[in-house]
Formats: C-alpha cells, sequence, structure tokens
C-alpha cells in the first residue's frame, strides 16, 4: 500500500509572500517523516474566479475548469497542511475562495495548520477551523503559530529552527496528522478493503 498523500495548501497568493518561506522549513520537517507523503498545492496555480456557482458544489461540482482541476488535486489528498497568512485577523481571500469551489472533496480527511503573521496567525487558523467543519473536514489541535517577531527573526538572517519551540510544535502537528490520516484513511476505506 503506497503511503498517504498530504497536500500542503499554500494560501495566499500575492506577490512577496512569506508563505515560501515557512513553506520550505515545514517541508523539510515533513520530509524526515516516512509515514507519509507530501505535495504542495499552491493557489497560484488555480488562478480562480470569485465563487459564482450556479448551484452549490454540495450538490454539483463546480463547472469551472480550474476548480474542476483544483477539485481533483485536493480529492486524491489523504489530508491536509494549510499554510495561513493572517489578514486582517482572516484567512486570505484566495483561500476562502478556494474553498468555497469544493465541498466533497474534502470531506473525512483531516487538516492541520501552520499559521502566520500577527499572534502567529491563530485568528486566521481558528475562523479556517469553523470553514472546514462545515464542509467535513476534521481540524486538529495541533497547530504551529509562526510570529511576527519569528518572520522578522528570518528576515535578518535566522532560520525557523533557531526557535526550537516552532519546531516542536510542528513535530507534534505532524505526529497528529499522521495518525488521524491513517485512521480516517482505513475508515474511508471501510472494512476489509
Amino acid at each position: 500500500m503506497s503511503k498517504p498523500k498530504i497536500g500542503i495548501i499554500i494560501g495566499s497568493t500575492r506577490k512577496g509572500r512569506l508563505a515560501d518561506t515557512v513553506l520550505e522549513w515545514i517541508e523539510g520537517l515533513a520530509g524526515e517523516r516516512a509515514d507519509l507523503g507530501f505535495v504542495r498545492v499552491d493557489l497560484r496555480d488555480y488562478p480562480l474566479p470569485l465563487y459564482d456557482e450556479g448551484i452549490a458544489p454540495i450538490y454539483q461540482p463546480a463547472a469551472n475548469a480550474v476548480a474542476s482541476r483544483l477539485s481533483a488535486t485536493m480529492e486524491a489528498l489523504d489530508g491536509y497542511i494549510f499554510l495561513v497568512a493572517e489578514y486582517n485577523h482572516a484567512p486570505t481571500g484566495a483561500l476562502k475562495n478556494a474553498i468555497d469551489h469544493l465541498f466533497p472533496e474534502l470531506g473525512r480527511k483531516p487538516a492541520s495548520f501552520v499559521g502566520y503573521g500577527g499572534v502567529g496567525g491563530a485568528r486566521a487558523v481558528e475562523q479556517l477551523r469553523l470553514i472546514l467543519i462545515e464542509l467535513r473536514v476534521a481540524p486538529l489541535r495541533d497547530a504551529v503559530h509562526v510570529g511576527l517577531a519569528e518572520l522578522k527573526g528570518v528576515q535578518d538572517g535566522k532560520g525557523f529552527s533557531d526557535y526550537e519551540y516552532l519546531t516542536a510544535s510542528a513535530h507534534a502537528m505532524l505526529e497528529e496528522l499522521a495518525w488521524w490520516t491513517h485512521v480516517l484513511s482505513d475508515a474511508r476505506r471501510g472494512p476489509g478493503q
């Protein structure tokens, strides 16, 4: 049996985003795990229009070709790590818009979070958890919160690994994600499959 695949969803699409620096760090830690495979899902690669479908995706897949491509990508994954930038105490509009184009392909899969920005992106992560619950995603407790002080330190030449508490949080998050991914993958397959 192949390793479960985890999508690392990059929720910011703006030029000059900090997501790429955070992504490299979390991918390095994730790459140390032998029990999961990881795939980047960069919303820049899915230039979606503002959600304007005639029928909600809970009833019918989105008609937009880019949304269909994103849907197929998300369907093929067994769990998610959302990189969540905090804009005005919320997740980015690009991330919310992408999620609005989806529904069944996300359900019954675990999601972890790496928030960054003001108060470590905590407010954006909490809002995203509520949104994902509506889509039948299982948001997990452990998350990583990278604050402005750590981001400034990285811009000044430090690495995220210089902040031991961030690395410890990331390992705890990945451990919880691995456990839930295996449990929910087995449950989705059903008995004897």
